[in-house]
């Protein structure tokens, strides 16, 4: 069985585990603290020696780490990954956008205003970070605006990747009113077949989740 390293509040794990009940796969989870330094330690460390959650352990006991490498593993195959060269390629895009132009701004201040005592007042990059995460909030709406899905007219692992912090935008202060196509496709998740919510949860102060 699927093995799957991973908390409930993190937003990178979450991608995984929609998936993977979008699927209907069966996996075991195994709760991994890297506030409390448990994944710089040795044992986990052989898992993933970049010591970030999440991993997934395959049947044959292989480690694949990195969330959206994850979905790409897990989507093979299915349709939540196109058949198409282009498609697929399509897919990577939105995926690399995900990580390098969204999630550093809006999961950022999620984590910020979730587990610190960094608000819009005393952090000096909590403004930047918040137009820059609109930017790509906006970058999403003009697509959606024209069509239901990322990649068109069928969800994929592009639209899993991206929906896990951009539901949960407002845990971080941002305002989703000014976007009705992203927040009608967030709407339209809830309706897929296996949906599970985000079990994101608060720690104690001396036991935050990256």
């Amino acid at each position: 069985m699927l093995r799957l390293y991973d908390d409930p509040d993190s937003g990178n794990g979450y991608k995984t585990r929609l998936l993977l009940a979008l699927l209907g796969k069966r996996y075991d989870l195994v709760e991994v603290n890297a506030i409390q330094g448990e994944t710089r330690r040795e044992a986990f460390l052989k898992k993933n020696p970049n010591g970030r959650i999440p991993v997934l352990e395959l049947e044959d006991g292989t480690f694949l780490p990195e969330s959206n490498a994850i979905l790409f593993y897990l989507a093979e195959g299915t349709p939540y990954l196109p058949d198409d060269s282009l498609g697929r390629a399509r897919a990577l895009q939105w995926m690399f956008f995900e990580q390098y132009s969204h999630e550093p701004y809006v999961a950022v201040l999620r984590f910020w205003a979730r587990h610190t005592d960094k608000t819009r007042e005393n952090e000096p990059q909590w403004a930047e970070r918040e137009n820059r995460g609109y930017d790509a909030l906006g970058v999403m709406e003009r697509t959606l605006a024209e069509q239901d899905w990322l990649l068109g007219g069928t969800p994929s692992i592009a639209d899993i990747s991206l929906y896990a912090y951009t539901h949960v935008a407002d845990q971080g202060g941002m305002d989703l009113s000014r976007f009705p196509a992203l927040r009608a496709w967030i709407d339209r998740f809830p309706a897929l077949e296996g949906y599970v919510p985000f079990s994101g949860r608060l720690r104690a102060t001396d036991d935050r989740m990256a």
